[in-house]
């Protein structure tokens, strides 16, 4: 949806903690978890279960960018 631009992430993440009690949203989670690890999930995902898995463009420029979340002070979230 962010790649898209149908959604900023802040909004996405608002929508997925108030309308389904995530106590974080997932794009705040991926910027803890690190957009490399999900990265690396997708992949094998992508690898294991098909094209549908495939991780979007978005996060694969992130993470070439350096942009892995929280560890490296941006990733969706600019992070202090």
């Amino acid at each position: 949806m962010v790649e898209e631009g149908v959604a900023d992430p802040e909004a996405i993440d608002t929508a997925m903690c108030l309308g389904y009690r995530h106590p974080m949203g997932p794009l705040r989670l991926t910027d803890v978890v690190g957009l490399d690890v999900r990265l690396a999930i997708a992949e094998h995902l992508q690898r294991t279960l098909g094209e549908r898995f495939a991780p979007p463009a978005l996060l694969r420029e992130k993470v070439a960018r350096g942009e892995l979340g929280r560890k490296t002070g941006q990733g969706f979230y600019p992070w202090p």
